[in-house]
């Protein structure tokens, strides 16, 4: 009689039992003898009851998750204890006491019980928990969320560990932590690059930072960090200042949302943003569900990666419906001459965003400003300048303001407007500045 893969001897129980059991529930299962020493030889056990006893206490009281299902013993001659120890099912087994980790973790390798590698832990959570990443059992389980319950209380939404399940941060089962908790958590191990650069080739950088933490956190700091570099352009007509910024700051957003939310978190690679005077591109691993196109995700339709995630951003108001994002930022780029793209490989799904005041399509363009008033049909009635005949029908005059709220339209949207109406000679406008107003040119 021989230790092997499938065989282990101890003359005695010790401490170091549950890291057998471990090993066989991890691998193909096995029998592990208690009263037999390494040589084979039957030395048996002095006091039966009291090492049932003990055995049991530390199979229950240090192996997570629960393997007790998984094992049957049996009292065999000369006092010798066998347990027959079943591959568990939701593997990886592991000492409490270590975590889920290689010091934690063992494995059956011949006839030796060894430490397993964290690759060797990582497919045996895919086998047990499946393919759906925001579901799996999280390797690092030492978890707080004080950004998460931040971000919760300021939209007045309760996180407490009640909710723990129904969000789907805790496996009520196995008494873990999922991948989704390790997200939200400030512990989370993905990140998000920015790369500022100097050239449109995106080979002299100016600045780069790289934003950890909870994924609330590095929502936040890199929007911020965007809009630091979202400069803005300004021009004098008349007596009125026209400003515009470079991206509009709700495509940003939508952007940044898209890829926090999409993107494949089984890869250990980070969200990298680069951004240069042309252009802001937001790059993230995993490409496009299997079914979909990019014609699809420019159509609306959307079919979330991380289902569990994009309920938690829609509860907290961050996003609004799955699939209007995308086509919310091409609609804040339909007066422009050049469009957002999107470009898709099997792995990355990468946005660009092109700057509104230096479109590298259109070198020699002119500022956008006079490219729009180009794209303006002049000898046509548009929707927004019929509404706006419409009021003056039955008001004497309108000012500016009055046109933003009418056409609920930024002030750079409104003076455009105005402005081919007064050169159309379809309303007339009168004094300067503050107190310009319009009439209708049949009065």
């Amino acid at each position: 009689m021989v230790e092997n893969e499938l065989v282990e001897y101890k003359a005695n129980i010790s401490d170091d039992i549950g890291r057998e059991v471990i090993a066989f529930a991890n691998t193909n299962g096995g029998f592990l003898y208690i009263g037999i020493d390494n040589l084979g030889n039957e030395v048996g056990l002095t006091d039966v009851d009291e090492s049932y006893t003990r055995l049991t206490n530390i199979i229950r009281d240090t192996i997570l998750p629960d393997v007790t299902m998984f094992i049957r013993y049996e009292l065999l001659e000369k006092n010798v204890i066998r347990l027959n120890i079943s591959q568990g099912s939701a593997k990886p087994y592991y000492l409490k006491h270590k975590g889920m980790k290689p010091s934690g973790v063992f494995v059956r390798q011949g006839a030796s019980s060894v430490q397993a590698s964290w690759d060797q832990i990582r497919r045996m959570i895919k086998t047990a928990d499946g393919d759906a990443y925001e579901s799996i059992r999280s390797i690092e389980q030492n978890l707080t969320f004080f950004e998460a319950e931040r971000e919760f209380m300021s939209r007045n939404i309760e996180f407490s560990t009640d909710k723990y399940v129904p969000l789907g941060i805790w496996d009520a089962e196995l008494h873990l932590y999922t991948n989704l908790a390790l997200l939200l958590s400030d512990q989370c191990a993905h990140t998000i690059k920015v790369a500022v650069f100097d050239d449109p080739a995106n080979t002299v950088f100016k600045d780069r930072r790289e934003f950890g933490g909870s994924i609330f956190t590095q929502m936040h700091q890199v929007y911020e960090y965007l809009m630091l570099n979202n400069r803005t352009a300004s021009e004098i007509r008349g007596l009125d200042r026209l400003d515009l910024e470079d991206y509009p700051p709700e495509a940003i957003r939508e952007a940044l949302l898209n890829a926090l939310v999409h993107r494949d978190y089984s890869f250990s690679g980070s969200i990298i943003i680069n951004i240069n005077q042309e252009r802001m591109e937001f790059i993230n691993l995993g490409g496009l569900l299997p079914g979909l196109s990019e014609k699809d995700i420019l159509s609306g339709i959307s079919q979330p990666r991380n289902t569990m995630l994009a309920n938690i951003f829609f509860r907290l108001k961050h996003i609004e419906a799955y699939g209007t994002g995308i086509r919310r930022i091409f609609d804040l780029y339909r007066e422009n001459m050049v469009c957002p793209e999107i470009a898709v490989t099997d792995n990355t799904f990468r946005m660009t965003l092109p700057n509104r005041n230096t479109s590298y399509k259109y070198q020699n363009q002119k500022p956008l400003l006079d490219s729009k008033m180009r794209l303006l049909d002049s000898g046509r009635v548009t929707p927004q300048k019929q509404i706006i005949l419409d009021y003056l029908s039955h008001h004497p005059t309108i000012t500016d303001e009055g046109v933003m709220e009418l056409l609920n339209v930024k002030r750079t949207r409104a003076y455009l407007v105005t402005r081919q109406m007064v050169e159309q000679g379809l309303i007339v406008s009168h004094g300067r500045g503050k107190g310009k107003v319009y009439t209708s040119s049949a009065l």
